[in-house]
């Protein structure tokens, strides 16, 4: 059973004919006896066509409606907005306030698939549609006689795509303002940043409003995350066609741009210019590397796991294999990430990060010790440093981790590092 269901009058030409108003009032009275009881959402799309009147206002619409059509309505939540984007990305946003996922469209035939073209591009795999052919058609009534569309030319959906990107471009900024922190460690020859979470028009409760990740599992849409990412490219000053982001799978592989890439890997080395890559981090540690000798770079995403597994080290060895890069030219910079405070393993998993240095680790007596995952890198690349570098220079680098680790009051913190040469 829907747990929403929309019924698309959007673009119809309704009149005010009496017949008009018994068939629109039939249909609705159909739509509430087979759903009102477990639909928890019920909503008419249209634009600007009906009218009436609720708490003593009335919308700016054409159709005059009688005391049964009016009392009917009362029941629908009516989105009348000037563009089908608008018109759809708001019922998301009213379907999203309620966590539903189960939808019916009644929809006339002839816009089905435009229907379908839409929300393929404004919801995700989270949701699960059902269509219903809106029947209502009339001799010369509510709306003429149509056949269903079933072809969307790539020019048609182009059009749709620059209509949804139009309006996502006039949607105003979530949360405050985009803020883009850097490191005087990293040699100018890079543009690098860490954003935060605001400056988006992401609005899923659980994601920062900058999100940068899509997913199909996931209720912001690949549009969305395009929209912040272009928002980004502009206020850094990057090519967003020449933007490459890790395919986690928390692990220690390494895409060496201009290679094959792999299905997966949780660091990006390139010395390619003009190219941007990027590392995104939640709970897990964005890193970034910076050989200004060798104009090389590289990102890498470091979780538990991928710590355990030395995929920062990693990252420094294909620079070094790929690139020629020398120990001592690679500037290292850990991003923010979940700190001591707030992470806890199960002691079997905590075991390895206190083999690795007693001081990784709080209460390791406790089930599920406290992790220092930021120490735990520091230690471990460490290793590598202390052997090359003089102790001055590791001893800058390990203020500049502490110095941009944001505590933020238990809240996680959805942080995205990028970085690319001139």
């Amino acid at each position: 059973m829907a747990e929403a269901v929309l019924i698309d009058l959007f673009g119809l030409k309704l009149n005010s004919q009496k017949n008009c108003h018994q068939t629109l009032l039939k249909t609705l009275n159909a739509v509430q006896y087979h759903h009102a009881a477990k639909a928890k959402f019920l909503c008419i799309m249209c634009c600007s066509n009906i009218s009436y009147e609720r708490d003593g206002e009335q919308d700016n619409c054409e159709l005059e409606t009688s005391n049964g059509l009016s009392a009917l309505l009362e029941e629908f939540e009516i989105v009348s907005c000037p563009s089908m984007a608008a018109s759809l990305y708001t019922i998301k946003q009213k379907i999203d306030e309620r966590n539903l996922s189960s939808i019916k469209v009644i929809v006339p035939r002839n816009r089905k698939t435009l229907m379908k073209a839409f929300i393929d591009q404004l919801f995700t795999d989270v949701y699960n549609f059902e269509f219903e052919d809106l029947q209502v058609t009339l001799r010369g009534g509510l709306f003429k006689q149509s056949i269903e569309i079933n072809i969307i030319t790539a020019q048609e959906l182009r059009g749709i795509q620059n209509e949804i990107e139009t309006f996502l471009r006039s949607l105003p900024a979530l949360r405050g303002e985009l803020t883009i922190i850097t490191s005087s460690l990293i040699p100018d020859i890079f543009i690098h940043g860490f954003t935060t979470r605001t400056g988006g028009i992401s609005y899923i409760p659980t994601l920062s409003s900058f999100n940068l990740f899509s997913s199909s599992k996931r209720r912001d849409p690949k549009v969305v995350v395009q929209e912040n990412l272009r928002r980004l490219a502009n206020a850094a000053g990057f090519n967003v066609e020449k933007f490459y982001r890790i395919k986690t799978h928390h692990s220690n592989d390494i895409w060496i741009m201009g290679r094959k890439e792999p299905d997966s890997y949780d660091g990006i080395t390139t010395n390619q210019r003009g190219v941007t890559i990027a590392a995104l981090g939640a709970d897990c540690i964005p890193i970034v590397f910076a050989d200004p000798v060798k104009k090389a770079c590289g990102v890498a995403h470091a979780g538990w796991k991928g710590t355990l597994l030395g995929v920062a080290m990693a990252t420094v060895n294909a620079m070094i294999a790929e690139y020629g890069c020398s120990l001592e030219d690679i500037v290292v910079v850990l991003g923010p990430s979940v700190g001591p405070c707030c992470f806890t393993l199960p002691r079997e998993s905590a075991e390895a990060f206190h083999n690795l240095h007693p001081a990784c680790v709080q209460l390791f007596d406790s089930p599920n010790p406290y992790i220092d995952i930021r120490k735990a890198t520091r230690y471990l690349t460490g290793f590598l440093y202390n052997c090359f570098l003089p102790p001055s220079k590791l001893t800058a680098r390990e203020k500049f981790s502490c110095l941009i680790y944001l505590k933020p009051n238990g809240l996680q913190w959805i942080i995205h590092l990028f970085g690319n040469y001139r």
